[in-house]
């Protein structure tokens, strides 16, 4: 069955899993069985179910490869728990699921969750930082947006270019009337500017039910900017804060394995799965997710942007993201993502697990340490183990300091100075307030952006393995198959015949021309 991703807006969770359901519903196979020398119809057994369902999660762009057989048999468990599915005999809710011949089957009500309705607290302060309509949203200047363009808009360059120079005109004329800044302005401005750029990078015409306004705390975002070793990591003032001693050197032993700088340690059969175990309890034992509880919405959102053509945007979400953390949270995250990434990587790993892999082990153990939701939800644990996985995939760059920020912060609070803006929470406009740089396009104009801008990105991406000279050859041929086996059309159009492929890799004609038949000649009698 075909996949489609479920897009970042409010209440994503519920809606992925009212996806799930319905697929599952709509695509198990059902057909006769025979149970207890009695026969059932329209049924399906466990193990078909726990079959069916692992390919459907597997191949939706919303859960990914990492998705292991045993999770399935859990989201089969909440399935019955939640009367998505019951037993032959109609019973659900307390009963078990395995991985076996037990019957079961749809009930005749619908899977389907309704959407919560929205907070009206939650509304009354997202109000005042989140632009509610279009037009709004689309005069902020300096800021990356998403593509395709957003239905019903798009920039007129000349009136754009009028714009930016009428607004450093301004500057020149105003530059004496500077105004005090104070800190609640600085801090104002640092929340306005993280709610803005998340806003524009989610692509969502507001953050209502995603983050509340209260949830940012600018001295966070400041001191995970400020306060930073070489690497990147956070460094906490307060010691108390950190890891504890034993835990910092427990994971240094097993991300340098088997070269410790610690030879004080033991080297008796299975003392890795031991400091393993040591480092898991910690993290499971901790009062909360590394991401926080309130945050959890937030970043299911950015899930519905992992996928191989917005890898570029969801990486700048989740940069934004972990900003917010408190200063803890990030340095935590820092050193178990770094541990985890090179546990993964290294070959010389002992096994640490008899039927998982390292990698494997590693989203297994941590997704609920770094995401879950207060409240028990469904599809908690394939969310978090997506997220991990990503989060393992490229550490190094969403947890590094964006530069960008630093800039954005600095200019608004100029223009703030320069009295081009009144409070912190304004939008950096043109002083005219007119929409004539904006036109109206119809639906089916920006259906045909949204698929051109699509197959323009994957195209690019093809471009990007023919390009790179420091992937190796057989590397490259292996992306480039697999290319072509999800995008025929546009990997066809790239290489319309076998000699256009062939150039690319030096190869010789893989048809060899027709060897000459060579007969041999008949003897012809000696008798006349």
């Amino acid at each position: 069955m075909e996949s489609r991703s479920v897009p970042p807006g409010p209440y994503r969770a519920t809606k992925l899993w009212n996806e799930v359901t319905t697929s599952f519903r709509a695509g198990m196979p059902l057909r006769k069985h025979r149970q207890h020398f009695k026969k059932y119809g329209n049924c399906f057994t466990a193990g078909e179910a726990v079959d069916w369902l692992y390919e459907l999660l597997r191949n939706n762009n919303n859960f990914g490869p990492e998705v292991t057989r045993q999770q399935t048999i859990q989201l089969l468990r909440k399935f019955l728990k939640n009367h998505v599915i019951e037993d032959i005999k109609g019973r659900w809710g307390s009963e078990n699921l395995d991985d076996n011949n037990q019957l079961f089957r749809f009930p005749a009500t619908s899977p389907l969750k309704t959407l919560p309705r929205r907070h009206p607290e939650l509304r009354k302060n997202s109000i005042e930082y989140f632009p509610r309509d279009k037009d709004t949203i689309f005069k902020l200047r300096n800021l990356p947006r998403r593509t395709p363009k957003r239905q019903g808009l798009h920039f007129s360059q000349e009136n754009t270019e009028k714009i930016k120079h009428e607004i450093i005109n301004e500057d020149q004329e105003n530059s004496i009337n500077n105004r005090k800044i104070s800190q609640e302005d600085v801090e104002e401005v640092w929340r306005y500017i993280i709610l803005i750029y998340l806003q524009t990078i989610l692509g969502l015409p507001s953050l209502e039910e995603v983050i509340n306004p209260k949830q940012v705390i600018p001295q966070y975002v400041m001191y995970n900017m400020a306060n930073t070793s070489k690497h990147g990591v956070v460094i906490l003032q307060d010691k108390s804060d950190d890891l504890p001693h034993w835990v910092l050197s427990a994971m240094k032993c097993l991300a340098n394995w088997p070269r410790s700088n610690d030879m004080s340690n033991p080297t008796y059969v299975g003392f890795e799965r031991d400091v393993f175990r040591t480092i898991a309890d910690y993290f499971l034992d901790l009062p909360e997710p590394l991401l926080t509880f309130e945050y959890y919405e937030l970043f299911v959102n950015i899930l519905g942007l992992l996928q191989p053509h917005l890898e570029r945007v969801a990486i700048s979400a989740l940069q934004l993201c972990c900003l917010l953390l408190p200063p803890p949270n990030r340095r935590k995250l820092q050193l178990l993502m770094r541990m985890v990434s090179r546990m993964s990587q290294n070959v010389d790993m002992p096994k640490l697990h008899d039927a998982m892999g390292t990698r494997s082990l590693m989203i297994h153990t941590f997704s609920r340490c770094v995401l879950c939701c207060a409240e028990e939800v469904d599809l908690d644990e394939l969310l978090a183990a997506r997220l991990v996985s990503f989060l393992m995939d490229h550490h190094q760059e969403i947890l590094q300091v964006p530069s960008y920020l630093q800039t954005a912060v600095e200019k608004h609070l100029d223009y703030l100075k320069k009295g081009h803006i009144k409070n912190p929470g304004d939008v950096l406009v043109a002083p005219l307030p007119t929409y004539s740089y904006c036109k109206q396009i119809s639906t089916q104009e920006f259906d045909e952006q949204k698929v051109s801008t699509s197959q323009a990105a994957i195209a690019e991406l093809l471009e990007n393995i023919i390009k790179d000279k420091s992937l190796p050859l057989k590397e490259k041929r292996k992306k480039l198959k697999q290319f072509q086996k999800e995008y025929p059309i546009i990997y066809q159009k790239r290489f319309p015949t076998t000699e256009s492929e062939a150039a690319l890799f030096g190869d010789k004609p893989t048809i060899k021309q027709p060897m000459l038949i060579l007969r041999k000649p008949k003897l012809r009698s000696l008798r006349y």
